[in-house]
């Protein structure tokens, strides 16, 4: 059996990943951090800060805040507790210690651990490399009205995966406004919407003279994210050190 800690418990990802896990038999959630570690009562402890952590896991699931990830991360190297992250809004220099931590524990990250978005990932990047010298790209990413981060790290991810197939050739311009907002040939339009309870939907739009290609995915729950994140979870809790992605589970299965 698995034991997995869960930080960022009591969140909206917290709750579903925790009912997610009470209907499998292979995992058992051992300990959960959280800010307000009293807002529910939960079937396992909830400590405020990693550090009063008391229980061993095999593996951390992170759906946090960027606020907690360092310490976190130094809770997961004492211990030597692989991780996953999942937690968006990240900045470059916690890029860069997620890459430093990732060369002493196993580390999984991921702005969006959908099987689907990963598909997605595939047919942009082919698509970029067949019509991005006659089609403008542009990017609309729609969330919940809660989501703090915008764009979300998917929409990032998605366009990387464009610039990385065109050789970061592309600006990335997100949403336009003005009276002089003419479109530039170089740029990759980002938007994001937010409102309701949209779990999360990302369309890559190619427009082109006379002729629009639309690829799009839509999470109709968070549920995909939390299947994602154990399967995660479970693909590193045997593996040595080193940086896991999506592309890993993809090439996988």
């Amino acid at each position: 059996m698995l034991k997995i800690g869960i930080s960022g418990c009591n969140g909206a990802m917290g709750r579903v990943l925790t009912n997610t896990t009470s209907e499998m038999e292979d995992i058992k959630i051992v300990f959960g951090i959280d800010r307000t570690p009293d807002l529910y009562q939960n079937k396992y402890p909830v400590y405020e800060t990693p550090s009063k952590v008391k229980e061993e896991c095999d593996v951390i699931i992170d759906f946090s805040n960027p606020s907690g990830l360092y310490e976190l991360l130094t809770f997961c190297i004492d211990t030597n507790t692989g991780i996953v992250v999942a937690t968006t809004g990240l900045s470059e220099k916690q890029e860069i210690r997620i890459r430093e931590v990732s060369k002493k524990i196993p580390v999984f990250k991921s702005s969006n651990t959908s099987f689907g978005i990963n598909l997605v990932l595939d047919l942009v990047k082919k698509s970029a490399s067949m019509l991005s010298e006659a089609f403008d790209i542009e990017i609309i990413e729609k969330h919940h009205s809660k989501k703090t981060d915008a764009p979300s790290g998917t929409a990032y991810m998605l366009a990387q995966a464009i610039n990385e197939e065109m050789n970061y050739s592309m600006q990335y311009n997100y949403g336009r406004e003005g009276k002089n907002s003419k479109r530039n040939k170089n740029e990759i339009g980002i938007h994001a919407i937010r409102g309701g309870s949209i779990a999360g939907e990302h369309t890559v739009i190619f427009a082109g003279i006379d002729e629009i290609i639309e690829i799009k995915h839509t999470a109709l729950s968070k549920g995909i994210f939390a299947r994602g994140a154990i399967k995660a979870a479970k693909y590193i809790s045997d593996k040595p050190a080193n940086l896991y992605s999506m592309k890993n589970l993809t090439d996988k299965n």
